[in-house]
């Protein structure tokens, strides 16, 4: 399995991209940037509230409904007039839900090192969140994912599985820090610089989306 980055270089992740760009108004490799280091971490903070059954059983019940996949099929009409209003308020609450009270803090980081103010780094999560659930969604559809046990599996899967460890405790580091932006340093640098190899957190989305 790949993992979620190599989706970003896929035809898919470059119209997630540009279309993120365009409903944000906002620089597009700044856009490109953001969902760089920001897709990793939500999905390392989905993967630790997955750790406890009641939090497992809560995503479980969200990827075979409501985020089965199937926001991925018409991406055109989700940007196409603007992102609806419904798709923010839907990632507003799952980025709630992920990141709790680490969220300001890691929208501060992320716009640090990316050159946005923190309020344009929300909203473009904001979009990206739903979206990522697809993902999400889909891979548990194609993988016959059907309890919650197998959940640690997948997102462990897109994180890059054990060969990350490295990585893995920079996200960690990230989803603990206090906003001083000096974590994120060795992150972008360890994320972006990875992004060209295939395993790890660089071989993140592609070979799902046949991306290359």
């Amino acid at each position: 399995m790949s993992g979620i980055l190599d989706l970003l270089n896929s035809d898919l992740g470059k119209t997630i991209i540009s279309g993120v760009s365009g409903s944000t108004g906002t620089d597009q490799n700044k856009t490109s940037s953001v969902l760089t280091m920001a897709l990793p971490v939500l999905m390392k903070a989905m993967e630790r509230n997955a750790s406890t059954p009641q939090g497992a059983e809560g995503l479980m019940g969200a990827l075979s409904s409501k985020h089965d996949g199937s926001i991925l099929d018409n991406l055109g009409g989700l940007f196409g007039g603007g992102v609806d209003e419904e798709v923010k308020q839907d990632g507003s609450k799952i980025l709630g839900h992920v990141l709790g009270s680490k969220q300001q803090g890691v929208e501060k980081i992320l716009g640090e090192k990316s050159g946005l103010d923190a309020g344009s780094v929300g909203n473009i999560l904001k979009v990206a969140a739903p979206i990522l659930m697809g993902v999400l969604g889909k891979q548990a559809r194609q993988n016959n994912v059907s309890s919650s046990n197998d959940l640690g599996g997948l997102l462990g899967g897109l994180l890059g599985g054990s060969e990350a460890k490295q990585e893995q405790s920079f996200l960690e580091k990230i989803l603990d820090a206090d906003g001083d932006g000096s974590v994120i340093d060795d992150v972008a640098g360890m994320v972006l610089g990875n992004a060209n190899k295939k395993g790890g957190l660089g071989g993140l989305l592609g070979g799902l989306f046949g991306g290359k």
